[in-house]
């Protein structure tokens, strides 16, 4: 008796794996996977040991087939990156004149051409905003909470990055 109750879980439950799978496709849902860029070999104009040219490189090697290249003549595709700033602005302020809140900024301005110079991305700028309490009494934890703020916009602005890279389908 409890080989078929066995049995018979393992159907319901492979009868239902299959339309929840449908469903998923349905909706537009993928699974992370290898991002699939139009050019094999890209030049980054981000130094390589800041951090968003850090991140940036790491994403693509990880995630797609395509190579990061030093040179500029060895590319398929360049990315020019024309704006990479962070601002800090305050939000709001107590009756006494303290900050209670700061709204950080993150924008990132590029574009992508090809060899000959013509934009395959036209200049486009990913701008991110998180808003911030702050408390005098929490110091430092505030200013490590902004660096993680600041950390997670910058990934942020990474993915979206290498999803528009993935939408170029022609050079």
């Amino acid at each position: 008796m409890k080989r078929l109750n066995m049995g018979r879980r393992k159907v319901l439950a492979a009868m239902l794996a299959v339309p929840a799978t449908g469903l998923l496709a349905g909706c537009g849902f993928h699974m992370r996977g290898n991002a699939d860029f139009a050019f094999k070999r890209l030049y980054i104009g981000i130094p390589a040991n800041s951090l968003m040219g850090a991140d940036l490189r790491r994403a693509i090697r990880g995630g797609s087939d395509t190579q990061v290249v030093a040179d500029q003549k060895e590319a398929d595709a360049l990315l020019d990156v024309l704006q990479d700033t962070r601002t800090k602005s305050i939000l709001s302020i107590t009756t006494e004149g303290v900050v209670r809140e700061y709204r950080l900024t993150q924008r990132f301005t590029f574009r992508l051409r090809d060899p000959a110079g013509n934009e395959l991305i036209a200049p486009s700028q990913l701008v991110l905003t998180r808003d911030l309490t702050y408390n005098e009494a929490n110091t430092l934890a505030k200013d490590y909470e902004e660096q993680q703020l600041y950390r997670d916009m910058q990934r942020d602005i990474v993915q979206q990055l290498m999803r528009r890279l993935a939408a170029v389908k022609a050079i």
